[in-house]
């Protein structure tokens, strides 16, 4: 297991926050990719499809040039390299990511504009990255970016999820992008059918599709007493959302929460971040 920490600041709200991945015992790497921002209020999860070079490529590419796209330099125009102290994480890894936001250096750009830009810029460059690789190369991406306003937007292209506890009602904020979550709302089949269970990992939208779908972007209000968890869908299919509810409520730390997954069987590599709002 790796894990990292951070401290940010988002208008008047202190945000603490940890995360942490997990290779399982299905496959020998991880293809998962995290990045917990020490300078900005920013964390990316990204998840490739996949166990092959695609995979592995279309992650980092995904996450790398999402923190390009978003990072700006305060005082100065135009957009600047991200400041990351060695880049996103992953299990041979991470970024450590410590001490809070600061008015100086590096700053989010955000807001539905420059993230829809972003997730554009994403995706050409996933796209090209797959040129030379044969087979799929393609990745989910989940962002939680903090906004200027004092809120945050979640960013969501495929089937990783943000969740949120606030005033004891725990909910889904993301929606997967899948054929079965096509077909669940649009009541093609039931939930616990033959179909739907052959079309949950049917992504419709990612980084790296040929169309180049844009993402669907979320605005949060942030109030004290929040706890969101973003996870890749190794947690989310391995653990059930009562028991995710469960865990926020209770409190348990990423590393326990982790540990879940393997308890469950380590079926995928899993990924998690905890933020809490003061």
């Amino acid at each position: 297991m790796e894990f990292t920490d951070a401290t940010w600041f988002v208008g008047p709200r202190r945000l603490t926050v940890t995360a942490g991945t997990v290779v399982g015992n299905r496959y020998p790497a991880n293809f998962d990719v995290l990045h917990l921002d020490a300078a900005r209020p920013l964390a990316v999860v990204a998840d490739g499809m996949g166990d092959g070079p695609g995979s592995t490529a279309a992650g980092r590419t995904a996450v790398e040039v999402f923190l390009r796209e978003t990072t700006r330099e305060t005082g100065r125009a135009g957009m600047e390299e991200p400041a990351t102290a060695s880049g996103p994480a992953t299990a041979s890894g991470p970024t450590t990511a410590s001490g809070p936001t600061t008015a100086s250096g590096p700053t989010t750009a955000s807001g539905p504009t420059a993230l829809r830009a972003a997730v554009a810029e994403v995706q050409r460059a996933v796209r090209e990255a797959g040129r030379a690789i044969a087979g799929l190369t393609g990745c989910t991406l989940t962002a939680f970016v903090g906004d200027t306003d004092g809120s945050a937007w979640l960013v969501q292209l495929g089937d990783s999820r943000a969740y949120r506890l606030r005033d004891g009602v725990f909910e889904l904020l993301t929606s997967d992008h899948t054929a079965a979550w096509l077909g669940l709302l649009n009541a093609w089949y039931a939930a616990d059918s033959r179909e739907a269970y052959r079309d949950r990992h049917r992504l419709t939208r990612f980084a790296g599709h040929p169309g180049m779908p844009e993402p669907d972007l979320i605005n949060v209000s942030l109030r004290p007493g929040d706890r969101f968890l973003l996870c890749t869908d190794g947690v989310s299919d391995q653990i059930h959302d009562r028991r995710l509810a469960e865990a926020l409520t209770e409190r348990i730390t990423v590393t326990e929460l982790l540990a879940e997954t393997l308890d469950h069987g380590g079926d995928d590599n899993a990924t998690a971040v905890m933020i809490v709002v003061s």
